[in-house]
């Protein structure tokens, strides 16, 4: 098995990957063939267009490498569910919104292979925990 020599942990809208800074340079100075990266990358996420997506790109000493696509933040999909651009800065004074409890276990759901929860239980009280902190409100 091949051992890394870098391993870099980006955050890039799906599908919209360019060599433009901030990722040109980061994936330059890793040596990293940017044009290949831009490619599948943006092969990678097409099904995600409007997400973020967390890619963490593993480089090895022949100057290949491996990307592995994550879910997007919970506070993203929080976010897109409620139909707001941000949380409210003043989570105890004012609410940002409302979740419905389906909607957040959609969610939990989606985001289990990247949490460390056992259960979709477990993922739920996690994602109503990013919701409170983000001032959203969760009703049964």
């Amino acid at each position: 098995m091949r051992k890394p020599v870098k391993k870099l942990k980006l955050l890039i809208e799906g599908g919209k990957a360019n060599p433009a800074p901030p990722i040109g340079p980061v994936l330059g100075q890793a040596k990293v063939n940017i044009g290949e990266f831009v490619t599948r990358f943006n092969e990678g996420t097409k099904n995600m267009k409007g997400d973020i997506v967390p890619v963490e790109v593993l480089v090895y000493e022949d100057r290949t490498f491996d990307l592995a696509f994550k879910t997007p933040p919970a506070t993203s999909l929080i976010l897109k569910a409620i139909g707001k651009e941000k949380g409210s800065g003043k989570n105890a004074a004012t609410k940002a919104g409302t979740i419905s409890k389906a909607k957040v276990r959609e969610i939990a759901e989606k985001k289990l292979k990247d949490l460390n929860a056992n259960s979709v239980e477990a993922a739920m009280k996690m994602i109503e925990g990013s919701c409170r902190s983000m001032g959203v409100e969760v009703r049964s």
